[in-house]
């Protein structure tokens, strides 16, 4: 477990672990419990990600939470960490309206969640508002490549940006995301090679998801490293425990002691 006096991660941390090529560790929290097991362990980002819709809420895709409920899933993942930076995804309708409507939603976020930053999906067409937001002193982490709140327009889950045209898009939107002031950005299921050069060409550190080695940082799911989600399993996931299987297995033990009268015993009596 990682020390409560542990020097706390920030977006200065980041960029001096990518200046220095120490790697950055990821991984998504929603609530209290796992997030303090996580933040314990040392991972040096928590993204409180718009993936509790899916994982949490079992919708289909992200963009049926709210804000509301964002926050709320933040303020339980604040109260569990002590050293890593924690990001809070803006959801869906918070911010793609005008640069107006995505200050005030990031200021809610800042100011009811206690999260520490916040992240977007697009590229240019945000830079706008993602400028408006770092300037309020709200940091600011960018989302390229694949992005799940755009899933109906795009209609698929498949690599992006394998085509020359949609690549050189992804190379000057987040050259634009880094002018605009974020202080990250992440790449999910692009090629390797183009992430690897647009994380040579940044300054900023990149967090990858689906897009090779090379990127500064990787993030994955909680849920789908640790085995819990069964029904996802795309190329880039590891699966580091089967948490769910133990799970189970937990669960009908207690019902079968539960049934024979084995539980409670003499010892677990008053």
């Amino acid at each position: 477990m990682v020390s409560s006096r542990a020097k706390k991660v920030t977006t200065q941390t980041l960029l001096k672990m990518k200046q220095t090529g120490e790697k950055i560790a990821m991984l998504t929290s929603y609530d209290y419990s796992l997030a303090r097991l996580v933040d314990g362990a040392g991972v040096d980002v928590i993204l409180v990600g718009d993936s509790a819709s899916n994982v949490m809420a079992g919708n289909e895709t992200t963009l049926p939470i709210t804000l509301d409920q964002m926050i709320y899933h933040t303020q339980c993942v604040v109260n569990g960490v002590d050293r890593a930076l924690v990001v809070v995804d803006m959801p869906f309708g918070s911010y793609q309206g005008d640069s107006k409507t995505a200050l005030d939603s990031a200021i809610r976020i800042m100011k009811e969640s206690g999260g520490h930053a916040v992240k977007l999906e697009g590229g240019s067409e945000v830079a706008g508002s993602v400028e408006r937001i770092v300037n309020a002193g709200i940091p600011v982490m960018g989302h390229l490549g694949l992005t799940p709140q755009s899933i109906y327009k795009f209609g698929t889950y498949t690599v992006r940006a394998k085509e020359e045209t949609e690549a050189d898009r992804l190379m000057k939107d987040a050259k634009a995301l880094e002018q605009a002031g974020c202080f990250s950005v992440v790449f999910e299921k692009i090629p390797s090679e183009l992430a690897k050069q647009a994380s040579e060409s940044l300054i900023i550190p990149t967090i990858g998801i689906g897009a090779g080695a090379d990127c500064d940082g990787q993030v994955l799911v909680l849920h789908d490293m640790l085995g819990i989600t069964k029904d996802f399993s795309p190329r880039f996931l590891r699966r580091y425990a089967d948490v769910g299987q133990a799970v189970e297995g937990a669960v009908k033990h207690f019902i079968e002691d539960v049934r024979s009268g084995n539980f409670p015993d003499e010892s677990e009596s008053y």
